[in-house]
């Protein structure tokens, strides 16, 4: 079994403890926050795990071989560098860090010292996603010719972070878990607007164009009474659409559309058949708290590894800088399958 430890006990921390606990490969040792009786509440009263407020004294543990960071974006860094120079596997909330240098610094550190950095997208381990993974990669739908993206609720406004920041990063990870290889993020265009005078933005919209000349859009919100996620995939054979409110019925994929003709110059029309997939439900923490030790006993990266992490960052960097430019088009840097 790997020893875990999580840090931080805030509002993502007892999501992980739970998992941990229940994830037969790990055995949880420590919560550490700075606030020692918070942590002994979330552990419960019996419990056997350490509640301790000291880093230091985690990391120096043996019998830790990983943990998993669930403290604020800013604290990213110097914790989880922390851990990796202690030789620790690392598991991090999103986004990676405050920023790209700083995240393409752990991406370097948990290479050069061949440990596993891995980031909770949790998105990217539901069925649904794994599903939506499966058939574009597998060639289902054809190729993507567009991507609509809604994201909205009535949410928590935060006081460090835009509404881009604090939900995007969801539908960024998605994207990078279900687009095939050679398509990626090459430029993207922001703009949002603060009418509560919050002091950032509480509206955002994100305007993606991929490699393969698609564009994606991300609609994201704080201030909307109804809570929408939906997601519409547009492929040159199907479409797919994902919505993540509807249990009984999350995918339905339609063989319907457009069809141009090269030889007769003419448009058609594509009327087939509505199929919802059966899928599997279960928790998606669950699944992503199994991959992580699958990769650490298995010494391969994860479906989340710190380069996918990076690649969001850097579109959530590009954004920012589109954001304060007037809603130009700004380059996403572009990260290798390495970090050079």
């Amino acid at each position: 079994m790997i020893g875990i430890a999580v840090i931080g006990a805030g509002y993502w921390g007892p999501n992980l403890v739970r998992n941990a606990q229940a994830t037969p490969s790990l055995r949880l040792r420590h919560l550490c926050d700075l606030d020692v009786e918070k942590a002994q509440r979330v552990l419960g009263e019996y419990s056997t795990v350490r509640a301790t407020a000291s880093l230091d004294e985690v990391l120096a543990d043996p019998e830790v071989q990983a943990v998993a960071i669930a403290t604020p974006a800013a604290t990213h860094l110097p914790v989880a560098l922390a851990a990796l120079e202690a030789g620790k596997h690392v598991l991090v909330e999103k986004p990676l860090a405050a920023n790209f240098e700083d995240g393409r610094k752990l991406v370097e550190t948990a290479e050069q010292r061949g440990l596993t950095l891995m980031l909770d997208h949790t998105f990217a381990y539901t069925s649904a996603v794994q599903h939506l993974r499966k058939i574009i990669r597998g060639g289902e739908i054809g190729d993507i010719q567009y991507i609509d993206s809604v994201r909205i609720n009535l949410g928590l406004v935060q006081p460090d972070v835009d509404v881009l920041w604090d939900l995007a990063p969801h539908d960024l990870s998605i994207f990078e878990a279900i687009l095939p290889d050679d398509v990626h993020p090459v430029e993207v265009a922001a703009h949002g607007s603060d009418p509560i005078g919050a002091g950032v933005a509480c509206v955002g919209h994100l305007t993606v164009r991929l490699s393969n000349e698609a564009i994606t859009h991300v609609h994201v919100n704080w201030l909307s009474p109804t809570k929408i996620r939906t997601m519409v995939i547009g492929g040159s054979q199907r479409t797919v659409v994902w919505d993540d409110n509807n249990p009984a019925q999350r995918l339905s994929i339609y063989d319907r559309g457009v069809d141009r003709s090269e030889e007769q110059q003419k448009i058609s029309y594509r009327t087939g058949d509505m199929v919802a997939p059966a899928l599997v439900e279960r928790e998606a923490l669950r699944t992503m708290m199994a991959e992580f030790a699958a990769s650490i006993t298995e010494k391969r990266p994860p479906l989340t590894d710190g380069r996918a992490g990076l690649r969001v960052l850097a579109v959530l960097e590009a954004a920012s800088e589109s954001l304060r430019s007037g809603g130009v088009f700004v380059p996403v840097q572009q990260v290798e399958s390495k970090v050079s």
